[in-house]
């Protein structure tokens, strides 16, 4: 399911599956989604750009994979109907996240990294990093 109400660039030779779970795309008014070329996103992932997500080039993003640029809720009970301010997400050229993991906003992985399967990604990843955990976490450089 793709909505897109802002700028969506996806590049050549890019591959998005929706076979077994249903792919959702969802681009805000204003906001930009730039899939670089040669990427591939899988079946199941959602991606909601509510103001700027960026996949570089020769990405692979794993199975049932969330990226979202925005919390969409504070966290004080009183405050929960109030979004909060949103904040880019850059995965650099030849990153690959596995299945089921979650990328919050204001991150950027660096070139060459893989995220472990079911990893939530909080914070900067360096390139050339493997991470992985709740918190993710740099195990070691590859």
């Amino acid at each position: 399911m793709i909505t897109n109400y802002g700028t969506m660039v996806v590049g050549e030779r890019t591959r998005l599956i929706s076979t077994a779970a249903t792919l959702e795309l969802y681009v805000e008014q204003g906001a930009a989604l730039n899939i670089g070329a040669g990427s591939l996103v899988n079946y199941g992932c959602s991606i909601a750009a509510t103001s700027l997500i960026r996949i570089g080039s020769r990405c692979n993003i794993g199975t049932h994979v969330i990226i979202m640029d925005n919390d969409y809720h504070e966290l004080a009970p009183e405050r929960r109907h109030i979004r909060p301010a949103s904040a880019p997400i850059i995965l650099e050229d030849d990153v690959w996240i596995c299945a089921r993991s979650i990328i919050l906003r204001g991150v950027t992985i660096g070139w060459g990294s893989v995220i472990g399967a079911g990893s939530v990604v909080t914070r900067d990843i360096p390139p050339r990093s493997l991470a992985a955990g709740q918190p993710a976490r740099v195990i070691r450089s590859i």
